[in-house]
């Protein structure tokens, strides 16, 4: 699994108004510093700012110094647009070549392009951890800087959309690598729940369902193919959904040197009463890969060969209205995983799955079943 390391300064580092390499930046109601967007201004390269929890409306940021951690302070800290933007795109906007981002509420970017987001990512290396992105037209934004790498980790992004389809929940560009884990993707008004032209993408024990009443298009789609491991995640259409397919990839053409799908240890669920698709590929990938995924609901067609796949119904799962898609004990499809070929570079065969409300936990034995949940 591709992992995030950073490398920070120690938080005896010396607070300083005058914003000095190094520094611990305080904002909050009582502090020298009232706004995040003074301390963007402020804070130099190597910086760490630190957010008292609340409220902070239209206040909007740039930031573009180097390796920046920037995270909440005993509690959550929610950003509400209120109408305001940074430079006409998003509440942040994000060109670090380094940045870590924990504990924040994005909520309510909307601008006169319709797709204001809550982070418009532009260039760098951002890692977003522990944050949510609800009812912004774009949840996060990203360039098409090919030198660009996104993570995130433990979040969820929900209602985000301007409702004509070409803004989702997250839709990140022609950068080099997305990594997605622990995250809950849900209810995006008419477009994706995930869309991604990475060159490289590692999407592992996520949520995506559109739910009840959902409308998203794709739950989760790779429009330009490249490398995509989608491996461990429970992805679920709506029976509200005007577009049959789960998964797409490769629909606008391919434009990357590799172009390869593993879709492994997936829990797909189709709600459509009409049945759906699990997954579309356009002609042309260099290679796709499909085992041990658990197929449930309506869908017409399987997703490559049906001895390494596998059919179940709504009542093999524990309780699903609850968000429990474990198999039932005593399910005929208990231990019948198939045996996978190593892959040589990644790991393909899951070591956690998907943990409510968000986040991953450690799986306690080699995954047995199809599908994701395993403990």
């Amino acid at each position: 699994m591709l992992c995030t390391v950073f490398a920070y300064r120690s938080t005896a580092a010396q607070t300083t108004a005058g914003g000095t390499a190094g520094q611990i930046i305080h904002v909050g109601a009582t502090r020298d510093i009232k706004t995040i967007a003074a301390a963007a201004r402020l804070v130099r390269d190597d910086g760490i700012v630190e957010v008292d929890a609340g409220d902070y409306l239209a206040d909007v940021a740039v930031w573009d110094k180097r390796n920046l951690t920037v995270r909440a302070a005993g509690g959550r800290v929610r950003l509400i647009a209120n109408e305001a933007s940074a430079e006409g795109k998003a509440i942040w906007v994000v060109r670090s070549e380094k940045m870590q981002v924990e504990g924040f509420d994005f909520s309510g970017a909307a601008v006169p392009s319709r797709n204001g987001a809550g982070i418009r990512f532009e260039k760098g290396w951002l890692v977003v951890r522990d944050c949510s992105f609800i009812g912004n037209e774009n949840g996060i934004l990203t360039s098409n800087n090919r030198d660009s790498q996104l993570d995130i980790e433990d979040s969820e992004f929900a209602h985000n959309g301007f409702g004509d389809g070409q803004s989702h929940n997250l839709y990140a560009g022609e950068i080099a690598r997305l990594s997605v884990t622990g995250s809950h993707f849900h209810h995006a008004k008419v477009g994706h729940l995930l869309k991604t032209r990475a060159a490289l993408n590692d999407i592992r024990y996520n949520r995506l369902t559109d739910e009840t009443g959902g409308e998203a298009s794709y739950e989760l789609e790779f429009p330009n193919g490249g490398v995509a491991y989608v491996i461990g995640n429970i992805i679920q259409q709506s029976a509200s959904t005007s577009n049959p397919h789960l998964i797409s990839y490769g629909a606008e053409g391919y434009k990357w040197p590799r172009n390869e799908l593993y879709l492994v240890h997936n829990t797909l669920l189709d709600d459509r009463p009409e049945g759906g698709v699990f997954l579309r590929v356009s002609p042309g990938a260099d290679l796709v890969r499909t085992e041990n995924n658990l197929l449930v609901g309506n869908a017409k067609d399987t997703i490559g060969e049906p001895a390494r796949n596998f059919r179940a119904a709504f009542e093999d799962l524990v309780d699903r209205q609850r968000g429990d898609y474990h198999l039932k004990k005593g399910s005929r499809l208990i231990g019948k995983a198939v045996q996978m070929a190593a892959d040589s570079t990644v790991q393909l065969s899951p070591q956690r799955e998907y943990a409510m409300p968000r986040g991953s936990i450690a799986l306690r034995k080699n995954p047995i079943n199809p599908g994701a949940p395993q403990n």
